[in-house]
C-alpha cells in the first residue's frame, strides 16, 4: 500500500537542476527504462526522414532534366559519403517502421497486462512486452541487414 508521503514525494515538482538540464534533459533518460531510449530514437528517426524528403524530391527531379543531369547527379550521389548517408537513411527508416509496429501494438492493448494505480512516476509495460520488442528489433535488424546487402552489392 502506497502511503500518503510516498505519494506527494513522487508528485513534487522537478527541481531547479532538472529544469535546466536543457537537451540533455530531453535526450537523457537516467533511470527510465528502455522504452524511453526507444521514443527518443523513434523521434531522432521520425526528424531525419522528414529533413531529408525535400532531398529526396529534388534528386528525383533531376530525372526530369534530361539523362545528362541524371548521370550527374547519380555520378556525385555515388561518393562513399552519400552511400553511408544512405544506409542511415534506411537504418531510420526501417527502425521507425518496426517501431511504430510495437507502438501501434501497445495501443491496442497487446501485452500490457492489467492496469496498476496511476501514481506517478507511471508503472511502464516493458518488462510484459520484453519479448514482443527483442522480437520486433531483430526483425529491424534482419530488414536492415537485407537492405545494406542489397545496397552494397549493387
Amino acid at each position: 500500500m502506497v502511503t500518503e508521503a510516498q505519494t506527494q514525494a513522487r508528485t513534487r515538482a522537478p527541481s531547479r537542476l532538472s529544469m535546466r538540464l536543457g537537451l540533455r534533459g530531453w535526450v537523457y533518460a537516467g533511470r527510465y527504462p528502455a522504452e524511453r531510449y526507444l521514443y527518443i530514437l523513434h523521434r531522432i528517426c521520425g526528424l531525419g526522414l522528414v529533413l531529408y524528403l525535400p532531398l529526396h524530391v529534388w534528386v528525383t527531379g533531376r530525372r526530369l532534366q534530361g539523362p545528362d543531369a541524371w548521370e550527374q547527379t547519380m555520378a556525385i550521389l555515388s561518393r562513399p559519403v552519400f552511400v553511408a548517408g544512405e544506409i542511415l537513411i534506411l537504418a531510420a527508416f526501417v527502425f521507425h517502421a518496426i517501431n511504430g509496429f510495437r507502438l501501434l501494438f501497445g495501443h491496442l492493448g497487446c501485452a500490457l497486462g492489467r492496469p496498476g494505480h496511476p501514481v506517478y512516476p507511471y508503472p511502464v509495460a516493458l518488462h510484459r512486452q520484453r519479448r514482443m520488442v527483442v522480437t520486433l528489433m531483430v526483425l529491424a535488424g534482419v530488414f536492415l541487414a537485407a537492405g545494406v546487402w542489397d545496397l552494397l552489392t549493387k
